[in-house]
């Protein structure tokens, strides 16, 4: 149940960003989890009504392979750089932070915070939105944000505008 509450609060944070890249003229993409890989399923777009489909269907639960969504979105956002240059990318990572699958040997978690010190040395803006309930809150989320240099905030209500209002404060810096 908590899950699907905060899945719902999550899905209407982003479709109220969208809205907003939309009116600026943002791109945004969105990758997600699927058992032990990430999958871009919404490439870098202007397109709301794209993302409203895409959004449709996340999974919730399963496995965690945080280093490969990690590992997409910087590949993904090195591609938008140079097809962009003038382009100042923000990644937003909405997760507990937990890791429970590796690309390679190392351990996930492990693997996960040396991907995000990478993406941290060459300057890629993140925010990492602490999606764990705060009673099962271990400081996942926050380690990521600290190797991301990162906020993290945490939401203490479930409501979409939260998370908005949150992101929105970070584009704007």
């Amino acid at each position: 149940m908590a899950v699907a509450e905060r899945m719902a609060a999550t899905k209407g944070a982003i479709l109220s960003l969208l809205t907003d890249a939309y009116q600026r003229r943002d791109r945004v993409g969105l990758i997600v989890f699927q058992k032990d890989r990430a999958v871009l399923i919404l490439p870098p777009t202007h397109s709301v009504q794209l993302a409203k489909r895409a959004l449709t269907d996340i999974p919730i639960g399963g496995k965690t392979p945080l280093a490969a969504g990690l590992f997409l979105a910087h590949q993904i956002i090195k591609q938008q750089r140079i097809i962009y240059p003038d382009v100042q990318p923000l990644m937003i990572l909405l997760t507990d932070g937990a890791a429970n699958v590796s690309l390679g040997k190392l351990p996930p978690q492990e693997e996960a915070h040396h991907l995000a010190d990478l993406i941290a040395q060459e300057k890629i803006r993140s925010v990492v939105i602490n999606m764990e309930h705060a009673a099962f809150d271990q400081g996942l989320a926050q380690a990521l944000a600290e190797h991301l240099k990162a906020p993290c905030y945490t939401l203490q209500d479930l409501k979409a505008e939260t998370l908005y209002q949150a992101v929105r404060g970070e584009m704007n810096i």
